[in-house]
């Protein structure tokens, strides 16, 4: 605050009794930075007219089951995931509250794929970018994020990532994103041609319009807690299934409600699972969860590349295991309708984990059995864990 600033707001202690107090105004009108903030806010909106939607893909089942399982390919957007609606939302979040500012680093917490959409926004607008990211994560990520203009800070413990993110954001005068905390506020969830809209828009015109369920795993809960209060404001009866893979603390802290739940192993499906309960995820507005083995979510990307001929992310999955499980479940009680999950990215990113059957061997991951049950299950229609 300036000279005359601080003395215009201090308390006017010399005018005599009962003179008339003096207006306090103070202009922080910076029409240079209106121009930027302008013009950061239009590269982002034009972001979105190119890429506002991804394909909804068929994953085949026999038609005679009745079940139709759709899978939406986040994997389309220009960063290759999910993450890029997150990171699109986050920047104009911040953007329009005036934190971030020509000039100064946007840091964020992240296991990878939002790191990669975010250095993307952060290249667009022109602000330096900064990722804190576990030592775990794959290289190819770290490629993508500084392929985008970003810099890479790895942290051996993955507990650590929110400390040393705020710690930069106050050394360095930038902006700390905390996507953990702000991304189930940041999306529009009544629209907008959010993820949940475009899924309705979509089916509109197959046999089952209104999904009975959609699968949405959970890293920050953003995108569970915009499906759920999406479906809840458009009054559908689609229900919402949150699959969580081991070493996270999503499952247990929905199921004893208990906020402070946390996990000291760092998930092994990058992307999901978190080691606290955090801020976005919103246990009261879904409906089901599912712990998932995470040989079970590798065995399920495999198949998936079989099936269609995609290879895609751990994350992916984690959210088919349970697709097909609900499905499975669909139609041995006899009923019929369409079931939504997410291709949350592309598998290239991970082909020295999931692909790789000397990692399966070092993490100590058998996923013969889970790999017989889902084979099992698209040849005979039965499921058997």
């Amino acid at each position: 605050m300036s000279t005359a600033e601080q003395s215009q707001s201090r308390p006017d202690r010399d005018g005599a009794a009962g003179a008339p107090i003096p207006t306090v105004d103070v202009d922080r009108t910076d029409p240079d930075y209106r121009s930027w903030l302008k013009e950061a806010v239009r590269k982002v909106q034009a972001d979105a007219n190119r890429t506002a939607d991804t394909h909804l893909l068929r994953f085949p089942l026999p038609e005679e089951w009745g079940v139709d399982l759709y899978l939406k390919d986040e994997s389309t957007h220009p960063t290759g995931s999910l993450k890029h609606r997150l990171a699109r939302s986050l920047f104009l979040y911040g953007l329009c509250n005036g934190w971030i500012r020509p000039g100064k680093p946007v840091i964020e917490s992240s296991s990878g794929s939002t790191a990669v959409s975010e250095a993307y926004f952060a290249k667009l607008v022109g602000v330096p970018f900064i990722a804190v990211m576990p030592a775990t994560t794959s290289r190819e990520k770290t490629r993508l994020i500084e392929f985008h203009g970003g810099t890479c800070h790895l942290v051996q413990d993955p507990r650590t990532v929110y400390e040393v993110s705020a710690r930069l954001a106050a050394e360095s005068g930038g902006h700390y994103m905390d996507q953990f905390t702000y991304a189930e506020r940041a999306t529009d969830w009544r629209g907008n041609n959010n993820i949940a809209e475009s899924i309705y828009h979509q089916l509109r015109l197959e046999r089952y319009p209104e999904p009975a369920w959609i699968v949405a795993t959970a890293g920050t809960g953003g995108t569970s807690a915009t499906i759920a209060r999406y479906v809840h404001y458009m009054q559908y009866d689609t229900r919402v299934c949150v699959p969580d893979p081991e070493n996270s603390c999503f499952f247990h802290g929905w199921l004893t409600g208990d906020p402070g739940t946390d996990c000291a192993t760092a998930s092994r499906i990058e992307g999901i699972g978190r080691p606290r309960m955090e801020p976005s995820f919103l246990p009261a507005a879904i409906d089901r969860m599912m712990r998932v083995p995470d040989a079970a979510s590798v065995a399920a990307v495999r198949a998936l590349e079989t099936v269609i001929g995609r290879k895609a992310g751990g994350s992916t999955g984690t959210g088919l295991w349970s697709a097909l499980k609900i499905v499975a479940e669909m139609r041995a009680e006899g009923r019929t309708g369409s079931v939504v999950t997410l291709l949350c990215d592309p598998g290239d990113r991970y082909l020295d984990k999931y692909y790789s059957d000397d990692w399966l061997a070092a993490q100590g991951l058998d996923i013969a059995p889970y790999a017989r049950t889902i084979d099992t299950f698209l040849t005979t229609g039965t499921w058997s864990e």
